[in-house]
């Protein structure tokens, strides 16, 4: 063995200690690590990284040295992959922690590493946790390491790469991107965690409302999910019990089971009252549902989306801003996920919930589609018909167009409607926020409209 400074360097690969990465067997690790699982076939969700021939295969099953960003959120099997590779591969393991290694260690790892493929022919596999929070120099002093496949680096990141991660390192790495586990996934999990005999063995059972209420407030998190699971098996027993109720589970996590079925009547009733709420100006209680709708473990994207709607809907011109912040909550959302992402839609919620509401334009749409529906769809005006292709003018396609921008007003007294629906008025501005201005503008425009 080569010592290294801070870390001594096999000249062959030895096995983890219990409890370290890939050493899950501890009967007093926790129950998520304890069902980490052993192999890929075990590894829940991700089907889309798992197919034969992809990365992750070649890394694992064929042995192959390659340069990994693992980018998801927390609890979705990371680390899990990484213990893969130390426990299925015949490379040594180092794993450094971005929070407390700093450039001189990096530097040690990748020297040791250098000097294990060169004394004994052993490749290094190097676990980077949370790499995002290494700095610039830090994440420089990877690259030798990586250019020169001194070692087959595997990081691990909650944050976009592409802003948190060096572009040098970024175009040398395949990025993964994991994605939140399903609530069928996380009760894949809580079943295996219950029966396995690394995990609870039987010694407990799961009421179904314990179990869909676990289910919510894991959020996609598997390891979420088994911590709960754990303090809520840890409340039944001290009790005496075998099964674990819905009253067990929320003592257990501190967190209250509110009752919402996310595909059921809860879904459709909070939902509704939220978005009447933001139309009816109620901030509060609007708040109050989002609050609901969060602590459920409500998809994120779906408020999101809601809140884009209503936007249009209920407030529309009124407020010209609120369709920008409902689109910028939604992108927000998307890039970070819960929990963070619950100030998002707190900021868009209270942003529309207090703007000026107008639907004007949900009723100028709809009465406009209610005439095409009714057959009101006449031909387009002569002067308003494509006049670009040869023999066009011969069909008076064009002609008498007049160019508005040739007007110091720029509006000209023109007939833009076909004659069927000539006249028809199905935008009418409300009184309310921006849309007191352009009721005003756009009477002005429609008596010139008229000027023919």
């Amino acid at each position: 063995m080569v010592s290294d400074g801070l870390f001594d360097i096999p000249d062959a690969p030895v096995p983890l200690p219990s409890g370290s990465l890939s050493g899950n067997s501890s009967a007093n690790a926790p129950l998520a690590v304890r069902m980490r699982p052993t192999s890929l076939d075990e590894l829940v969700g991700q089907q889309h990284l798992l197919a034969p021939g992809s990365p992750l295969r070649q890394m694992i099953d064929d042995n192959k040295p390659l340069t990994i960003l693992l980018w998801g959120p927390p609890g979705t099997g990371k680390t899990t992959i990484a213990s893969l590779l130390s426990a299925h591969t015949e490379r040594r393991f180092v794993e450094v922690s971005a929070v407390s290694a700093g450039v001189k260690e990096v530097r040690e790892v990748i020297a040791g590493a250098r000097r294990a493929l060169a004394n004994s022919g052993v490749e290094t596999v190097l676990f980077v946790d949370e790499v995002h929070r290494f700095s610039k120099s830090q994440q420089d002093a990877l690259l030798p390491g990586v250019e020169n496949r001194w070692v087959s680096l595997v990081a691990a990141t909650t944050e976009n790469p592409h802003f948190s991660v060096i572009s040098p390192l970024l175009s040398r790495s395949l990025l993964l991107t994991l994605e939140s586990l399903t609530d069928d996934d996380i009760a894949v999990l809580i079943d295996r965690a219950l029966t396995d005999e690394r995990g609870l063995n039987n010694a407990v059972t799961l009421d179904d409302d314990a179990k869909d209420h676990l289910v919510r407030l894991a959020g996609g998190d598997g390891r979420r999910a088994l911590t709960y699971l754990e303090a809520a098996a840890g409340a039944a027993t001290t009790q005496g019990k075998t099964a674990i109720s819905v009253d067990d589970a929320a003592l257990a996590v501190d967190k209250a089971a509110v009752r919402y079925d996310r595909e059921g009547d809860q879904h459709y009733d909070v939902i509704s009252a939220f978005i009447k709420s933001i139309r009816g100006s109620d901030v509060d209680a609007a708040l109050h549902y989002l609050a609901r709708m969060v602590e459920a473990g409500e998809d994120p994207k779906f408020i999101a989306r809601r809140l884009m709607i209503s936007a249009s809907e209920d407030i529309g011109l009124a407020d010209p801003t609120a369709l920008p912040t409902a689109v910028a909550a939604a992108q927000a959302v998307a890039m970070i996920g819960f929990p963070e992402a619950r100030i998002t839609l707190a900021h868009a919620v209270i942003a529309l919930a207090t703007a000026p509401k107008s639907n004007a334009a949900y009723t100028a749409i709809g009465t406009a589609i209610a005439d095409v529906q009714a057959g009101k769809v006449g031909p387009v005006p002569p002067a308003l018909r494509d006049a670009h292709y040869a023999g066009a003018k011969k069909l008076g396609h064009g002609h008498d167009y007049v160019y508005s921008h040739d007007d110091a007003r720029g509006v000209v007294g023109q007939q833009y409607a076909p004659d069927d629906i000539d006249g028809a008025i199905y935008y009418e501005p409300g009184e309310h926020g921006a849309e007191a201005a352009i009721a005003e503008r756009l009477a002005r425009i429609r008596a010139i409209l008229r000027e023919r």
